[in-house]
């Protein structure tokens, strides 16, 4: 389970150092969103991006959306500053914990939106509460999230390797917070609607994960679990022997997703959409 003291640390160096490919297996999301969200986008309007990393949706909207003010925030230094090196002044970027920040000029935003960055907060009613202060009367709140993890192979291919060297962990209850933490759809209508917003709408959305791409595949998919998600945090726990058996373990799993020239996994997500009261 990462929390904000990780993310604020190495978790999120990792993710500001691996954003291409972050991006890479997200870009579906990414377009799901922009899809749903844009119509909704009044004129010159103020649009805040909840877990922005190093900024991919803020950008997109700013790109598809020249008159919407944007802004992103992150716990993490690291991604903020990948972000701002990538904006060139299209969109504005903020460290700050988006259960408790507020724009220094008080200003309330048209729409809110989020990438997979909303499953990590300690309290999540409490922390949603806080996002609808933000938002203007009947502003539109968009964000994506996994569902199960057996509903995602990338993540559910990776259970014998955990088994194998952290069967404890692998015997675990899913996590409050973390990657899967709303997969459940009835969590994610009583959070929102403990923190006052609308019935959301929840709608199921189905993505290729592509891992691993280029010349090698299997060792660019290798190379980005080894940094991001529950493989990376595997690898930390175990002496150099270990991880190298684990990596050789990955790399028969990457060899059997691998086709048309990228390591290729089924993955499902959540979108959620509803407004602000």
């Amino acid at each position: 389970m990462t929390d904000a003291f990780e993310w604020r640390g190495r978790v999120g160096e990792a993710w500001a150092e691996e954003w291409r490919r972050t991006d890479r297996t997200l870009a579906p999301v990414q377009n799901a969103l922009l899809e749903t969200l844009l119509p909704l986008l009044p004129p010159s309007g103020a649009l805040l991006d909840i877990g922005c990393g190093a900024g991919s949706i803020s950008l997109a909207f700013a790109d598809a959306r020249p008159d919407v003010r944007v802004t992103g925030i992150d716990l993490s230094e690291a991604l903020i500053a990948a972000a701002r090196e990538r904006a060139l002044g299209r969109a504005a970027f903020e460290v700050g914990d988006a259960s408790a920040w507020r724009p220094a000029d008080g200003r309330r935003f048209d729409a809110l939106v989020s990438r997979h960055g909303v499953m990590f907060f300690d309290d999540p009613v409490a922390a949603f509460a806080h996002l609808r202060t933000l938002a203007a009367p009947g502003a539109p709140l968009v964000f994506s999230c996994f569902r199960a993890r057996d509903e995602n192979p990338w993540a559910a291919a990776l259970i014998p390797i955990v088994q194998h060297f952290a069967p404890d962990a692998a015997a675990a209850p899913p996590p409050d917070k973390g990657p899967f933490a709303f997969a459940d759809p009835a969590r994610i209508e009583a959070i929102l609607a403990g923190a006052g917003f609308g019935r959301p709408e929840i709608a199921p959305f189905d993505f290729t994960f592509v891992a691993g791409e280029g010349d090698d595949p299997v060792a660019d998919a290798l190379a980005y679990f080894g940094r991001i998600g529950p493989f990376a945090a595997l690898l930390r726990e175990l002496d150099e022997p270990r991880r190298a058996e684990a990596r050789a373990m990955l790399a028969v799993i990457a060899e059997r997703h691998c086709e048309g020239g990228e390591v290729r996994f089924r993955a499902a997500a959540w979108i959620v959409s509803c407004v602000s009261a």
